[in-house]
Formats: C-alpha cells, sequence, structure tokens
C-alpha cells in the first residue's frame, strides 16, 4: 500500500463539513490552521517510521471544539496527541447566555435554539435536567444535546427539614465532595436560597463552623447555579417561587470572583430564573480588591461580614482584617459607593456575648458607616461543635439595635432559621479530622468565651 494511503483520515472542521486529507503534513495544516497552531518542519515528519506514525497521531487528531475547556489556541503537537478522539460532553450551566448561544450555533443550529434551551434550563418551571425534558425542541438540536451536552452539575444527597420550616441540602460534587444549600422560607412570601461558593472556607472566622473545615477548592459557576436551578425544582411546590439569593454559603465568594460573578449574571438574565439583580446578595469578609472589583463589574447587592468595630477585636474573630483593616474596607467602600447611585451596601453585624455587643460597640459603629450608603443587619450568633463564643441575648440585641436606630441607622435584626439542623447563618460544613486551628484569645475576652 502506497504510504499516501496511510496517510488517509477524516477531520472533522465544523458541525457539517468534513475533509480527507493523504499526507500528514496537509492533515496537521488543516488541523493547525482551526487551532492557530504552527506545524512543524516537513523533514521531521519523515526522519524516520517511529517519528512519522507519532507525528501523524497528532496531526490526524480531531480539532478541538472552539468552546472546549481544554487550551485557548496555544496547543502543541505533544499535547494534540493526548486529547482524546471524543471530547467531553459541554456543562451547560457553566455558559452564560452569548457563550450558549454560540455554542449551539458552532454545532450548525440557530440562535433561536439557544434561547429556547435557555428558557427550559432556567425559566418556565422545567429546569430542565435531561434531554427528555426538552419538549418542543428541533428533533436533530435535541439529539445533539443529548450527545454533547451535559445538564446536571450535582447530585442530591439528602434534605434536612428544620423545625421552622428552613430545608438544608446536600449536594454532592462529581469528585466525592458535598456542598449545602439552605432554603428559607418567610411568612411574608420571601423564600431565600442561600448558596455555597467554595468547598470549605479559607477565611477562618473564629465564629464560623464552615472555616474549622479549611478550603478544599473553589465551585465552579455551574455548581453555584445549579444550586439555585436544583433547590426550585426540588421545593418550589412546598415552599412558592423563590424570590431572593444569597452567596452567604460555605466559603468566601469573593475569593471565587470569576465563577460567582458569571453565576450572578445567569441568575438575574431576564429570560432565565429572572432574580432582580438587588435580590440577589454577594457577601464578602472583606477582600478589599475584588470587592472594587465586584462593585465595577456586577449589579447584585453587596454585604460585607463587620462583625467588630476595633482592629483588635476583628484582627482576631475575621484574620483578614489583618491584611485589609477597618479603615482601608470602609474607606474603599465610601468611595466606590460616592460612584453609584442608589446602591447601599449591607453591613453583616454577628453578635457576640461580651466580645461586640457592648453599648460602645454601637457608638462606634456609627462612627464607622457614617458617609457609607448602607442597612445593617445584627444577626444572632448560631453556637457550633466547638464554639468559644456564646449568642448575645435578645434584650442586649434590642438594645443595640434602638442605639444604632436612634443614629438614624438603617438596621434590622435577624434571628436563627434552621439552627436545629445545622443550617443556620455560621453553621454549614462538616468539618474532618483535621481543622483548621483557633486563634489564640485576647486576654482580655478570655472571661466572655469558653475559653
Amino acid at each position: 500500500m502506497e504510504m499516501s494511503c496511510l496517510w488517509t483520515r477524516r477531520l472533522l472542521l465544523g458541525a457539517n463539513s468534513v475533509l480527507l486529507v493523504k499526507h500528514p503534513a496537509i492533515a496537521f495544516s488543516t488541523f493547525a490552521a482551526t487551532r492557530s497552531i504552527q506545524p512543524p518542519p516537513l523533514i521531521s515528519l519523515f526522519s524516520s517510521r517511529r517519528r512519522s506514525l507519532s507525528t501523524t497521531t497528532a496531526a490526524c487528531s480531531p480539532p478541538l471544539h472552539p468552546h472546549s475547556d481544554i487550551g485557548n489556541g496555544a496547543v502543541n503537537a505533544a499535547a494534540a496527541a493526548a486529547i482524546p478522539l471524543e471530547s467531553p460532553k459541554m456543562l451547560l450551566k457553566g455558559m452564560s447566555y452569548t457563550e450558549l448561544e454560540k455554542w449551539v450555533q458552532s454545532y450548525g443550529f440557530r440562535p433561536g435554539q439557544a434561547m429556547m434551551l435557555w428558557k427550559r434550563l432556567y425559566g418556565n418551571g422545567i429546569w430542565a435536567h435531561h434531554v427528555d425534558e426538552l419538549q418542543g425542541l428541533n428533533k436533530d438540536f435535541v439529539k445533539m444535546l443529548g450527545e454533547h451536552a451535559k445538564f446536571k452539575a450535582l447530585s442530591l444527597e439528602n434534605i434536612l427539614t428544620a423545625s421552622d420550616g428552613t430545608r438544608k441540602i446536600l449536594f454532592r460534587l462529581d469528585d466525592g465532595l458535598v456542598i449545602e444549600t439552605v432554603v428559607i422560607p418567610c411568612d411574608r412570601g420571601r423564600t431565600t436560597v442561600c448558596v455555597s461558593s467554595q468547598v470549605g472556607c479559607a477565611m477562618n472566622c473564629q465564629f464560623c463552623f464552615t472555616g474549622r473545615m479549611g478550603l478544599k477548592r473553589h465551585l465552579s459557576t455551574a455548581e453555584i447555579v445549579e444550586q439555585a436551578v436544583f433547590a426550585q425544582r426540588l421545593l418550589t411546590n412546598e415552599v412558592g417561587p423563590f424570590t431572593n439569593v444569597v452567596f452567604m454559603g460555605m466559603g468566601e465568594p469573593l475569593q471565587n470572583i470569576d465563577s460567582v460573578i458569571k453565576a450572578a449574571d445567569i441568575m438575574v438574565h431576564d429570560q432565565g430564573l429572572h432574580f432582580s439583580p438587588r435580590k440577589v446578595t454577594v457577601s464578602t469578609s472583606g477582600l478589599v480588591p475584588q470587592l472594587k472589583r465586584f462593585l465595577h463589574e456586577s449589579n447584585c447587592a453587596l454585604a460585607v461580614s463587620l462583625n467588630a468595630t476595633t482592629d483588635e477585636v476583628r484582627n482576631w474573630i475575621m484574620p483578614i482584617n489583618r491584611k485589609y483593616n477597618l479603615g482601608l474596607l470602609l474607606q474603599t467602600l465610601r468611595e466606590e459607593l460616592g460612584l453609584k447611585n442608589s446602591y447601599k451596601v449591607l453591613f453583616e453585624y454577628v453578635m457576640l456575648e461580651g466580645v461586640n455587643d457592648s453599648d460602645d460597640d454601637a457608638y462606634r459603629l456609627i462612627d464607622l458607616v457614617q458617609g457609607i450608603p448602607c442597612k445593617i443587619n445584627l444577626i444572632q450568633f448560631n453556637p457550633h461543635c466547638g464554639s468559644q463564643f456564646r449568642p448575645t441575648s435578645t434584650e442586649k440585641m434590642i438594645k443595640f439595635r434602638n442605639i444604632l436606630a436612634e443614629a438614624k441607622c438603617v438596621v434590622f435584626m435577624r434571628y436563627s432559621k434552621g439552627d436545629d439542623q445545622m443550617a443556620a447563618c455560621g453553621q454549614l460544613g462538616k468539618p474532618g479530622a483535621i481543622q483548621t486551628p483557633l486563634i489564640r484569645v485576647p486576654e482580655q475576652f478570655k472571661m466572655a468565651v469558653n475559653a
């Protein structure tokens, strides 16, 4: 058989086009043209039979799909040789609408098909998990999705229901790790889903159970978005429509800012989940550079976990303050919010008995937030295994609130929801045998904690 026949191979150049080539150099050049790769010198392909065969493997590998996760055109011949003939399925909920539209078009289908798919993923009460749930779509399009698309990023592990109706959903990820999502119904017709952004958390806030885990990994955009989608699919018939999303589950959202901003954008898309941007709230412990980026790139609401009125206390209970202290954090907010119209930041203040709940703390808090358009949530501390702290009494919380209100601060009290199932604020996660160490308690607070 002639050598040229040995190299006959079909190369897929697109959804509907096929080219037959009979020469390894031509094959590689055709492949390289689709990936912006420089072909190797012709002599390198024929210097020996062994090298010819190995190079041809790379040359005749099918081109990467334009929206695959492997590379961005910077693939060399050695990497191309390792690419499997079947590319992994595309996880649909990891794409923005624009990306989904381009992906659909890359298979030869109209942009309108992308919108119809988007609505079945996120709207119309369908929240599709499988191609069988895509009624009304073009049959060829559905077939393509069955072959090339993946619908689910999470699998359901368990649902725990607290006495007040709060649900804690345990989701298992593809790598076996587990995350927690909380659904909080309210008598006033509001239902909030609290989503996680990481497995564990690196911030080591001393009052937070999740911080004991340390950080395992970031969640992908799809893993974040699917928490809201899957929760609605599971519970809408029981608790009614979901109205709010808060990024206040496991993890520090702004440490995973790329995935979080993209997930929030998907959630507010007017043809999909269609949450109001002001009802999607992203919380942070105070990562200043990422906070500035979030305010520039997202229209969603921002919450800042403050929890102390002095650097001394905040350095202890929130170690991130040692890098971005109160002065820097609050001045950044003054400057950034001065550039936005009708925008208020939400300050979260977890009240810890004998640590941050004195009258002096209340008066200092009034001074700290001067010049910052804001609301303040006073949050009841939720005890957990190994906790050093005790919750402030309701009477003392009311007094603290009244001091703030008299100074014309907008302030609310938030009581525990779901604490009997470890579903309340600061209770999520499951630390293993090895836990993040606690920070030494400052001398003046040892009487206030169970140290």
